[in-house]
């Protein structure tokens, strides 16, 4: 990895996303290096997106500016982070993810966050002091270790993503898991499913799930699959509702409560909408 240290003179972003009025993303880039990752499409660094996974930007003045920036514009909800993970391994020198959030929810924003990291339980301290104005959301795309290496080579293992997850539910956190993307023949199964599934009902969160949505830029790195699942990169309208079946069966069975991560009529419009930059 090569990390390189940037000036930003913004810190919140609007965003489109369902239910997030900013983004904060403190770093730009992921040493994560999941090969299905859309970010690098929307990453306004050209360095980042190209040596996706090799190159992370650290964002060195981001909480200075969070500071101003607070004070200008009004209360909302704030996604942390949409095209990064907030707990890569370099917010474990840096902080930058726990100082914006000090910020944050100080002043009275509400917090979402996203991660695939058990790092998020270093916060729980911050976080708990806080939980009203606060959800924690880890992503766990499959609990085969096997597949999620292949995936996602250098993002920590599920088992670590679960245990995190139950640390967050312990201490009385509001949790959801983002089962996504849901990849054809890779983690579409209905064991696949119903394990993380479970996961969810085990911890009492919510359960969002979503489609592999195939790019033009994740041409390359997901190319890489069509030799073992030469049908990874097609979503048919018919796969979908049968996943969507799966799922929404498995939520029903268990008692857990269950969402598309993107709405259908949220889907026609452009991605770019939604990604705070």
């Amino acid at each position: 990895m090569r990390y390189e240290r940037v000036r930003v003179s913004h810190a919140l972003s609007k965003s489109g996303l369902p239910d997030l009025d900013y983004a904060f993303n403190p770093y730009a880039g992921c040493s994560h290096g999941c090969i299905y990752c859309y970010a690098r499409a929307f990453t306004r660094y050209p360095g980042v997106a190209e040596n996706w996974g090799r190159v992370v930007f650290i964002k060195e003045n981001v909480v200075e500016v969070l500071e101003q920036e607070v004070k200008r514009v009004r209360r909302g909800v704030v996604g942390v982070s949409t095209i990064t993970d907030p707990y890569q391994p370099v917010e474990v020198k840096e902080e930058l993810t726990r100082r914006g959030l000090e910020v944050l929810l100080e002043n009275g924003f509400r917090v979402s966050v996203q991660t695939k990291s058990p790092l998020v339980t270093r916060d729980i301290d911050l976080l708990a002091s806080h939980r009203p104005l606060v959800d924690v959301g880890l992503t766990i795309t499959t609990l085969d270790y096997s597949v999620a290496r292949l995936i996602e080579p250098s993002a920590p293992p599920p088992n670590a993503r679960v245990e995190a997850l139950r640390k967050l539910a312990s201490a009385g956190l509001e949790t959801w898991v983002f089962l996504g993307p849901i990849i054809r023949g890779l983690n579409d199964s209905k064991d696949s499913i119903a394990r993380v599934v479970e996961v969810a009902f085990e911890t009492g969160s919510k359960l969002y799930y979503d489609y592999y949505h195939h790019r033009p830029e994740l041409e390359a790195s997901m190319g890489r699959l069509l030799g073992r699942y030469p049908q990874a990169l097609s979503a048919s309208p018919g796969w979908r509702e049968r996943v969507r079946a799966t799922v929404e069966k498995l939520c029903r069975e268990t008692g857990v409560t269950c969402a598309p991560a993107f709405p259908a009529a949220e889907r026609s419009r452009s991605i770019a909408e939604f990604l705070g930059r």
